[in-house]
């Protein structure tokens, strides 16, 4: 076997998710597995091995394998900056930042970057699990492409398609994919599984059996909601969703409109003394909030105007007179000063633009991209960490002389004087155990001590788990070739 593609009928129905479980499947048979995605689209990004970045799934999915992430398991990755335009990042390294129109004239190009990436993994590995982006259905867009059925065709992968019952007419979605793509895209799928199926998956075997007699593509199961999908890294914004609790410490992330690299917040989620809320657009404040978090944002200063659009600015003002704790991360520490300085027009139109005025610091937009892992110590309490950076942009200002954090002698970071306000560069600061017990502990709360690593390790087994109970894995791993 070499490889296997899972494509989807849409977006969001829950492909990187069953990639994620094939390759722990796969790898738990003795296979040397390897996550593939050619094109992805996501402000949510992981720092790889080899210095570069890729979307925060195919590092997931790495993980799975028992690896760590590599530029080459998504060589293409699309980081949006505003409705209609992105950051194309090339095997790690920003190419550019394009309009859509734009982009769709560089695409082919790009086909070069990306069988050299598939190329190397499967000179690695036994098995690379591919995972599409989008629908191939989208067959205006088939021309140029190197997200779908355009890199199946080129590196002779065959597809598995999944349909998404629970969003409804997921027959339509199946039938209706191979009603519209061409013969010779519809001769590479050798099958369609269903997944997200609440409740007795036998009602469904009609619709099945109706799936397979109108397309001739072998079934390969009915894949029930796994309700444990929560506690794996979510890297759609669509997808963050949080256990309702009653109780505990109130955190509230205000969710920007190009919040970024969210999976930050996800080990506070798990901690059984933590309410997190992930605040919405056109949502207040809630008045028992306990600490506000301003997340990572792909466009920091048009998520600025976006937070005071809500509102929200008024909100962190009186929240500070309640005696409330703000953290920022990385474009959230950046909005929390005092201005914002773009010469080059980075993000926009030259100019500066006023900050929220909680930290007295400055930050000035800059070229270079800084991309990197990092072990620090949280200055406060003097616990170690391990984290990421992953910014354009440098902040100054009398408030670093209170640093967040310590990287090999070296501040980052700040805090406010009163020790309510602080701001971080350091992205996954939450995941290390330790750390996180610390802050928690900081800013009134309690940890449960549990490992969050071992957790997501867990919760991978649970999910290959789920997927050989209702799925024919080893009827899809033979697919590949």
């Amino acid at each position: 076997m070499t490889a296997l593609m899972i494509q989807g009928t849409g977006s969001n129905v829950g492909k990187s998710m069953l990639v994620a479980g094939l390759c722990r499947a796969a790898t738990r048979r003795g296979l040397s597995v390897a996550p593939f995605k050619p094109q992805n689209m996501s402000n949510n990004a992981a720092v790889t091995s080899d210095g570069g970045e890729i979307g925060r799934a195919q590092a997931l999915q790495a993980l799975a394998c028992g690896l760590r992430p590599h530029t080459d398991m998504n060589p293409v990755l699309l980081k949006p900056e505003t409705d209609v335009g992105a950051q194309v990042v090339v095997q790690g390294k920003r190419l550019t930042t394009a309009k859509a129109r734009d982009y769709a004239k560089l695409k082919p190009t790009l086909m070069q970057a990306v069988q050299e990436s598939f190329q190397r993994l499967k000179s690695k590995y036994d098995l690379v699990i591919v995972e599409g982006a989008g629908s191939p259905a989208e067959v205006n867009l088939r021309k140029g492409d190197i997200a779908n059925m355009g890199f199946a065709q080129a590196a002779q992968v065959p597809v598995i398609l999944c349909g998404d019952i629970d969003r409804g007419g997921v027959i339509a979605q199946i039938v209706g994919t191979q009603a519209v793509i061409a013969p010779d895209d519809a001769a590479l799928v050798a099958g369609f599984m269903i997944n997200k199926f609440r409740g007795d998956p036998s009602l469904f075997d009609d619709g099945y059996q109706m799936i397979a007699d109108h397309t001739g593509w072998r079934g390969f199961g009915v894949a029930p909601w796994f309700a444990d999908a929560w506690q794996l890294p979510a890297e759609d914004a669509l997808d963050v969703g949080t256990p309702t609790r009653d109780n505990g410490l109130h955190v509230v992330c205000l969710c920007l409109s190009r919040m970024a690299n969210f999976d930050d917040l996800d080990p506070l989620a798990q901690e059984p003394g933590v309410r997190l809320t992930m605040l919405r657009a056109g949502q207040p404040l809630p008045g028992d909030t306990d600490v506000v978090i301003l997340p990572g944002s792909k466009s920091t200063i048009g998520d600025l105007a976006f937070l005071r659009a809500q509102g929200w600015d008024i909100d962190l003002q009186a929240h500070m007179r309640r005696g409330g704790h703000v953290l920022g991360i990385c474009g959230g520490y950046q909005m929390l000063g005092q201005i914002i300085r773009d010469p080059q027009g980075i993000e926009g139109p030259a100019g500066e633009t006023p900050g929220l005025g909680l930290l007295d610091i400055e930050t000035e937009m800059t070229g270079d991209k800084r991309l990197t892992e990092v072990e620090a110590v949280h200055a406060p309490s003097g616990k170690a960490f391990h984290g990421y950076e992953i910014h354009i942009g440098r902040s100054s200002g009398p408030d670093r002389a209170r640093p967040f954090g310590i990287i090999d002698g070296s501040p980052e970071g700040a805090i406010s004087a009163n020790g309510k306000i602080a701001g971080s560069y350091l992205h996954g600061m939450f995941r290390d155990d330790a750390f996180r017990a610390a802050w928690l502990e900081s800013v009134g709360g309690s940890s449960s001590g549990d490992s969050y690593d071992a957790t997501v390790e867990t919760t991978l087994d649970r999910l290959a788990d789920h997927m050989e109970t209702h799925l024919d894995v080893d009827g899809l791993l033979a697919c590949a070739r």
